[in-house]
């Protein structure tokens, strides 16, 4: 098999587990490799603007089992269960782009900078992004991508995985906070997802045709 048919095999063996074999772990190698293929992903400016939550306290997988309705089949069974957070009011000014730009990035920051103008210019023109729930759904959006890929990673090393979005955030983010896990006015949920080995068969996927979905412009 080439490795282009091998790439299009991975994106059919990944799959939207809804039941998963508690009895069988993901082996640290392996959950290492999801992870830092989630840490490298990319991101709009290279601000990375997330951070991931392994749950695998019992007592508080309880706490938040009937908020997080979409995540049950989860938490019932799979090896880890994440939650994967989103910063809040990202701007050009924000603590948070100083520390990536300087401690990360190895750049020199300054508020008035041209990089800094530009990315203002960015949020406030080109993605009208003028207020906190805009920020921070955009800051969502870079999450899913760290998502996507670890997802994919992961169906490579034949490791199931289901992404969730049926959860209530208000109630999940008020059990975290409490617990002293998340500071709620810098980070936000913005979406969870189960890792493990299914125990159910793979059903082929159903998807539109190419030519729904694909269109050359010349």
């Amino acid at each position: 098999m080439d490795k282009n048919e091998e790439i299009i095999q991975t994106a059919h063996r990944r799959y939207a587990t809804k039941k998963f074999d508690a009895n069988k772990q993901i082996s640290e190698k392996d959950w290492d490799t999801i992870l830092e293929v989630g840490r490298l992903s990319p991101s709009a400016f290279g601000f990375s603007p997330w951070r991931f939550l392994d749950i695998q306290s019992d007592d508080l997988k309880k706490e938040i089992y009937d908020y997080a309705w979409g995540g049950q089949n989860s938490l019932n069974g799979a090896s880890h269960f994440m939650i994967i957070l989103a910063k809040k009011g990202i701007t050009a000014t924000h603590p948070y782009i100083q520390h990536i730009t300087e401690d990360v990035a190895g750049h020199e920051y300054a508020p008035d900078s041209a990089f800094s103008k530009k990315f203002t210019d960015f949020q406030e023109n080109d993605f009208k992004l003028t207020d906190d729930r805009s920020r921070f759904d955009w800051a969502c959006k870079q999450t899913y991508i760290a998502l996507a890929n670890m997802m994919t990673a992961a169906a490579e090393l034949d490791i199931d995985s289901c992404a969730v979005e049926g959860f209530n955030r208000e109630k999940i983010e008020a059990i975290l906070s409490e617990k002293g896990i998340l500071d709620t006015k810098e980070w936000g949920v913005s979406v969870m997802a189960g890792f493990g080995y299914r125990d159910q068969d793979i059903t082929p996927k159903r998807r539109q045709p190419m030519e729904e979905v694909y269109r050359v412009i010349k």
